[in-house]
């Protein structure tokens, strides 16, 4: 038990260390802020468009296929990464079918820009 303390005794200390100086930063900025409210700083923004007095209106579809579209792409650049870095070790069936896969995703957003998609009015 006593090697087990030994072990993770660091890792206490740096989460000791962390919380403390987290708590310290938090209650120093707490103390040292200057208040000068005024209306434009404690009004609500939302999407770049003034608020209504509705918090239940729709929303136009576009913000989330936008929020979809990039999250499709960001997944893509996430496998580019390690495609990319071991791309000596997984030869040539590696290479095609990564190939293969960024065509689908060619495909994918050539089509939603032939649609429209991307058109913001």
């Amino acid at each position: 038990m006593d090697y087990l303390l030994k072990d993770y005794l660091p890792i206490l200390i740096f989460f000791g260390m962390t919380i403390a100086l987290s708590g310290f930063i938090m209650i120093l900025s707490r103390l040292l802020e200057t208040r000068k409210p005024d209306p434009e700083k404690l009004s609500p923004y939302e999407c770049g468009f003034e608020a209504f007095s509705n918090a239940r209106m729709k929303f136009d579809v576009r913000f989330y296929l936008v929020a979809i579209l990039l999250i499709i792409f960001d997944l893509e650049i996430a496998f580019l990464f390690p495609w990319a870095l071991s791309l000596k070790g997984i030869g040539l069936f590696g290479f095609f079918s990564m190939l293969g896969f960024l065509a689908i995703l060619t495909i994918g957003f050539i089509y939603e820009w032939k649609k429209g998609a991307l058109e913001w009015e």
